[in-house]
């Protein structure tokens, strides 16, 4: 029944979806205004999600261009559907524009199709279609849009700092059939300190370093400028020996008597970089072989002593496992460095229930105060976890073992969904278990076979929760 209904609309929720893809609704603090917080691509996203609702009949809330919401339904209890329109910067190497959707027989490939613009808009698409059958509500709705979700959040802090928080909800985020846990998120810097007064003369100057846009990203490029004083040849053959041996592609050029060395990673979604190739770690475990003036070899060995191929916080000292939730797992997202300041390691940190966070980044800091480093704290996300046997999680499930099949429990993840906003909040979808997953990644794309199987579990999901209460 419920597929039927949703065929009646696949045309329409397609063209939809891809005016949404359209936009570049990529965070630019450098084009931030306060009628756009987080740049003028986020906000029209969240304006575009509002002209849907508005043709649609449904009523809308703006929350300072941050977050928003579209109202629908009756009743005292409040359901919430948690969805963002920002995306992560494409990232390079597309085979097509990754702003103009491409549509194929069986498939849409833009950057945000998966992560989270196809999921919201199947999401959307499960509430209007039960709207226009006219349903008896027996709950309200708040489909709450985000446009900060990939950096900092600020859009679901801003929101409920005023809205009426949900008393149950999901995030159309992440993996069907129901994710009941989330790890533990943070993000901070290893930033250096002190620069050292080189007594010899080097024979090779680091000046300038590359690598990533996003904390919860795998950088999958980096660059660096070094100025060789002598050996050039050998610099050079050496990096090609580097990159034969580590089997990477990469580049080199002279430019006004500088060496330019670029490496080429694997770029993947931040909460399990082990399946990435970070191009930025890469490249500075490459550098810190060389004869480096004082300051910069301090840096490169700070990043291959605690961070190079140590995707499970091994090197830092924080190795945890559970079995309910698996590993710390550490990302090294953002790397720069520059000869007049110093270097930096953006790390992006996940932890499951029972890994004591603040006392191990305590105790490292003080590792390596005497080394010439600090560490700048970004925020700091508790493990989230709502009882797998909740009856509001069993109607969901049901719900997705009806359209499909599929008997598989709930489960785990280690990455962060808005879900965690709320006591009661779980992640819903939309990928299955045969989606080949490329959020974060190039030639990101969405099966129109998931986008429409995904809205009629949430219409069945939906209507067992709001409808029949």
């Amino acid at each position: 029944m419920w597929r039927e209904k949703v065929k009646e609309y696949e045309t329409q929720m397609i063209e939809d979806l891809n005016g949404l893809l359209k936009i570049k609704s990529v965070r630019d603090d450098s084009e931030a205004t306060e009628d756009a917080p987080v740049g003028p691509g986020p906000k029209a996203a969240l304006e575009y999600m509002y002209q849907l609702a508005k043709r649609d009949g449904f009523n809308t809330y703006d929350t300072d261009h941050l977050a928003g919401r579209i109202e629908v339904g009756k009743g005292d209890e409040l359901f919430g559907i948690l969805g963002h329109v920002d995306v992560v910067p494409a990232g390079n190497d597309w085979d097509s524009d990754p702003f103009d959707p491409v549509v194929t027989e069986d498939k849409i490939i833009a950057r945000g199709t998966l992560d989270d613009k196809g999921p919201t808009i199947a999401a959307y698409y499960a509430v209007k279609i039960l709207n226009e059958m006219n349903v008896d509500w027996k709950k309200r709705i708040h489909i709450i849009i985000g446009t900060d979700e990939e950096s900092d959040w600020k859009c679901t802090e801003r929101y409920f700092k005023t809205e009426e928080m949900p008393t149950i909800g999901i995030a159309p985020d992440a993996e069907f059939p129901l994710i009941h846990g989330e790890k533990g998120i943070t993000t901070f810097d290893f930033v250096q300190t002190s620069l050292s007064q080189d007594d010899d003369e080097p024979e090779i100057e680091l000046l300038h370093f590359s690598s990533g846009e996003r904390y919860n990203m795998v950088p999958d490029l980096a660059t660096t400028s070094v100025l060789v004083k002598e050996n050039m040849t050998n610099t050079i053959q050496h990096f090609e020996a580097f990159l034969e041996e580590h089997q990477l592609k990469g580049h080199y050029e002279v430019d006004s008597g500088k060496l330019i060395l670029s490496v080429n990673g694997v770029a993947v979604h931040g909460m399990d970089p082990s399946i990435g190739v970070n191009a930025g770690m890469y490249l500075v475990h490459f550098l810190n072989t060389l004869n480096l003036n004082q300051s910069a070899k301090k840096w490169t060995e700070f990043g291959d002593m605690y961070l190079f191929d140590s995707h499970f916080g091994e090197k830092m000292g924080m190795k945890f496992h559970t079995d309910h939730m698996g590993d710390v797992t550490t990302n090294i997202g953002v790397i720069q460095y520059d000869n007049k300041q110093g270097g930096k390691y953006g790390v992006n940190l996940r932890f499951p229930e029972g890994f004591h966070f603040e006392q191990s980044i305590q105790a490292f800091e003080k590792e390596i105060n005497k080394d010439g480093f600090k560490i700048d704290m970004g925020k700091i996300q508790q493990p989230h976890f709502v009882n797998p046997e909740d009856p509001f999680i069993e109607k969901l499930l049901t719900a997705y073992r009806n359209q499909t099949g599929d008997m598989r429990p709930s489960f785990t993840i280690g990455g962060g969904t808005y879900a965690r906003n709320l006591d009661k909040g779980v992640a819903f979808g939309a990928m299955f278990e045969d989606s080949v997953d490329l959020m974060h990644q190039k030639n990101e794309y969405i099966t129109k076979k998931q986008l429409f199987n995904a809205t009629s579990i949430y219409l069945e999901a939906i209507y067992a929760v709001c409808v029949e209460g």
